[in-house]
């Protein structure tokens, strides 16, 4: 999360004049409210340019959607910031609201086309939408985070890096072939989606992934249940989506990988990844 106020020139460029910027939280990516606009700092411009551009004409039933605001030269992104307009509201521990919103964002997203960027692999120097990368297809690859080897991506030194790593391995023992279909999917929507009241959830932003719609959202379970103090019925209660078991199995092997390959992992974060693996177990 940026502590840093936007550029002048920036707010200027995006036509936002005699308002006091007041910081927001890390649902907004460390942005920053001005009036109705809020300005947040941008770790990768092609992707956050295709999330302006998608949310721009996106309709979902049941959702608030934060459209871009271009820049009076229209542009998406203007030295390393976005403008969309603000979405009230605060993440909640209303899960199973999130993951039902996730079904109906996936509905209106599966027509999209794949970016060029997803295509990409992870390189060197790393960034962290290198190490994101790179988990996703540890998930997914024969031999798990053979891409981020093959990146140069640093072994963990922390014993809960190394615990990662291991239960990674074990994990992929567990795997079957699935079938569900690939399409655009929203990975990251544990604590980003916005509750106001009775309104319908918000949404600041999409980050993309290119996996069955199924799996994105059973990262929000995997989410919930490791830190959202979800009770352990959530994962039942969804067992009627595709492939769930797998779809769930996928999404604890890319927390894991990402907590493994992340510079600013913390030892806190694994127990709750540990416990939701022997849930996760349970159910294959």
């Amino acid at each position: 999360m940026s502590s840093v106020e936007p550029p002048q020139h920036v707010i200027s460029t995006f036509g936002l004049r005699d308002v006091e910027p007041a910081p927001l939280g890390a649902d907004w990516d460390g942005g920053w409210r001005l009036g109705d606009v809020v300005l947040s700092p941008v770790a990768d411009h092609a992707r956050a340019a295709w999330s302006a551009k998608v949310r721009e004409t996106l309709t979902v039933d049941g959702v608030r959607l934060a459209r871009p605001v271009r820049s009076t030269d229209g542009r998406y992104v203007v030295s390393g910031w976005r403008a969309d307009t603000f979405v009230a509201g605060e993440p909640e521990p209303r899960h199973d609201e999130v993951v039902s919103l996730s079904l109906r964002l996936h509905s209106a997203t599966a027509q999209l086309e794949r970016p060029r960027f997803l295509v990409q692999p992870p390189v060197a120097p790393w960034a962290d939408v290198d190490v994101f990368v790179a988990a996703d297809r540890a998930a997914w690859e024969a031999v798990p985070l053979r891409s981020a080897r093959g990146a140069g991506a640093p072994e963990p030194s922390s014993s809960d890096g190394k615990s990662s790593l291991e239960l990674v391995k074990q994990l992929a023992t567990l795997r079957k072939p699935v079938e569900s279909p690939d399409q655009l999917v929203h990975g990251d929507l544990f604590g980003t989606v916005l509750f106001s009241g009775s309104d319908a959830p918000g949404i600041s932003d999409i980050t993309p992934y290119w996996r069955p719609a199924p799996w994105a959202a059973g990262v929000a379970v995997v989410d919930a249940l490791s830190w959202g103090d979800a009770d352990d019925g959530l994962v039942g209660r969804w067992d009627d989506l595709p492939e769930w078991p797998q779809m769930l199995l996928r999404a604890l092997m890319f927390r894991l990988a990402v907590h493994a390959l992340h510079p600013r992992s913390t030892s806190e974060a694994f127990p709750g990844l540990a416990r939701t693996a022997d849930l996760v177990r349970l159910i294959l």
